[in-house]
């Protein structure tokens, strides 16, 4: 009896938590700015419902197809698409659907609203950006159900929302092992589910360059390629194993445009005069000896760089650029600047030559040499300006004396990006502490995978404030967005990529959304724990740390 009994209770307690599933919440990460509940009864979503979208809209109607994808695959549920014709009657037509539609009232670039009432589900953005974002708040609010209901109960709201930063971004490091064009897309989904429009991508490196110029062939035929990597954190013990590949051009664009159908924004790295072994290995002449180079098995900082006392080096980076341009409508270039020792430069007569013919003089504190990179810089954003683009670089460029105009991306802490703001420059913050997502995440690291060291915890990235306390207003507003950084010299697999950027890729969201005094560190846990079902959906490999 006592069996029976506990197997009624059982019974209907989980039929209880069906029931429960089967109601949306809008406690989604990143969280919105506003959300006001009511009482009233809320919009009945099942399979008799439409998705309607402007018509003529190819944006629009290219939402409504992820939303459509989203409510299938959180609920089970199939949702069918249709146009709204222009001269339609909302109230009409809309009744008992979902209606995504453009609002020019809203501010903000990519501000949207949600409104639900049981007649209807609006989701209005200024842009089609805005709505795609409101989507993304839609699609984390839904329960994650193995299988398909009646219908699900989406609860009376309404949502104003708007992100804090015009660029929020993450960077992967295809370089030092090289991901396929598959992960590629699927690290552009994490983006586009975390409220994220920056896709930093940096393809070239000592290790390997990854980026196909059609002008320089031997740059995929022999600097794609390192014919062994050493083990472990340079130990002398090298594996032997050819590691490389690259991305056609074809390959290239296919990934702009799924991103650009996220709207999210590729923004490619051409890291330049430093970390171009890849290079110097294909085209030795534009070294300063002249080589023999090779692509590099090991990690760190390397004296042979660009010759800048070439012409043709010049020459060289104008033709790559070119061609990336060509493929990549950014409007940043990325051009890297870090970790460019002047050894070689020191000792180039030719460098040396470059040197007298620019009068650089070494002058508070910076040598001649720091001062050759800045001329080397200013001649490659003039050059990206005739293209109309801007240059972005790491925050050794503020050793160089480059010009005002030059975005700085700040990775030495959040100092440079301070110094950098005050200066007149724009910013984007990405600090290796706590922004360095290659970093450990535990300090217990008996079962952790090798990472390159530091400690940057899911709480640690949730803490970071972008903007200095002594920034004033008028150069705090240099302050552009936030990126985190997934560097790869010991993450060699996707699974691994994943287990690295998840959770933190979901502290990083609300920092670059919320305003600080929204942040509740406690509350976002909570809400990270329903997010994770969206990733255990995908089977994403997710770090457990902050779940235990």
């Amino acid at each position: 009896m006592e069996k029976t009994i506990f197997s009624l209770c059982l019974t209907c307690m989980l039929s209880m938590g069906a029931v429960m599933a089967q109601v949306a919440n809008y406690d989604v990460v990143p969280l919105p700015q506003t959300v006001n509940l009511s009482a009233k009864p809320g919009f009945v979503l099942n399979e008799s419902v439409s998705i309607m979208y402007p018509e003529g809209n190819a944006d629009m109607q290219r939402n409504a197809r992820f939303l459509s994808d989203y409510v299938k695959e959180m609920t089970q549920l199939v949702l069918g698409s249709q146009p709204l014709p222009a001269k339609a009657k909302l109230a009409k037509v809309g009744q008992g659907n979902v209606v995504l539609t453009l609002d020019a009232s809203i501010q903000n670039e990519e501000g949207y609203t949600i409104s639900v009432t049981d007649k209807n589900v609006t989701i209005s953005g200024k842009t089609p950006a805005g709505v795609f974002l409101g989507i993304q708040t839609m699609r984390k609010s839904l329960p994650v159900l193995n299988e398909k209901p009646q219908a699900v109960t989406l609860p009376a709201v309404s949502i104003a929302d708007e992100p804090r930063y015009a660029y929020r971004g993450m960077m992967l490091d295809c370089a030092r092992h090289f991901f396929t064009v598959d992960f590629v897309k699927e690290y552009i989904d994490l983006l586009a589910l975390h409220g994220m429009n920056r896709f930093h991508w940096h393809l070239t490196e000592d290790q390997g360059w990854r980026f196909e110029v059609k002008k320089y062939p031997k740059l995929t035929q022999i600097g794609a390629w390192r014919s062994g990597t050493t083990v472990g954190k340079n130990s002398g013990v090298d594996d032997g194993v050819l590691h490389g590949g690259f991305y056609t051009q074809d390959e290239c664009r296919e990934i702009v445009k799924y991103a650009a159908d996220r709207y999210v924004t590729v923004i490619p790295e051409i890291d330049m005069p430093g970390h171009m072994l890849g290079a110097l290995a294909s085209y030795p002449e534009l070294g300063c000896t002249g080589g023999p180079y090779e692509v590099s098995h090991l990690w760190g900082i390397f004296p042979d760089v660009l010759c800048m006392g070439k012409e043709n080096t010049f020459k060289f980076i104008e033709d790559v650029l070119d061609e990336l341009v060509a493929i990549f409508p950014s409007e940043y270039i990325h051009i890297g600047g870090d970790e460019c020792p002047r050894t070689r430069w020191a000792e180039c007569p030719l460098c040396q030559q470059r040197i007298k013919d620019e009068g650089l003089v070494a002058q508070e504190g910076k040598s001649k040499e720091d001062l050759l990179q800045g001329y080397f810089t200013r001649r490659i954003e003039k050059y990206l300006h005739e293209k109309g683009k801007k240059l972005i670089g790491w925050d050794e460029l503020l050793n160089c004396n480059v010009d005002q105009s030059s975005t700085i991306m700040s990775w030495r802490g959040a100092e440079p990006g301070a110094k950098a703001a005050k200066l007149g420059h724009d910013v984007i913050m990405s600090p290796n502490k706590p922004m360095y997502f290659d970093h450990y995440q535990t300090d217990n690291l008996a079962h952790e995978p090798l990472a390159i060291g530091g400690l940057e915890t899911v709480k640690d990235v949730y803490a970071f404030e972008p903007v200095a306390k002594e920034l004033s207003a008028d150069d705090a507003r240099h302050i552009l967005g936030v990126q985190a950084n997934l560097w790869t010299e010991y993450v060699a697999y996707p699974h691994h990529a994943e287990y690295m950027v998840l959770p933190r890729m979901a502290a990083l969201a609300e920092v670059q959304w919320l305003q600080p005094d929204s942040k509740d560190y406690d509350a976002f846990m909570v809400r990270l724990k329903r997010l994770k079902e969206i990733y255990d959906l995908h089977q994403w490999t997710v770090a457990q740390h902050v779940f235990k």
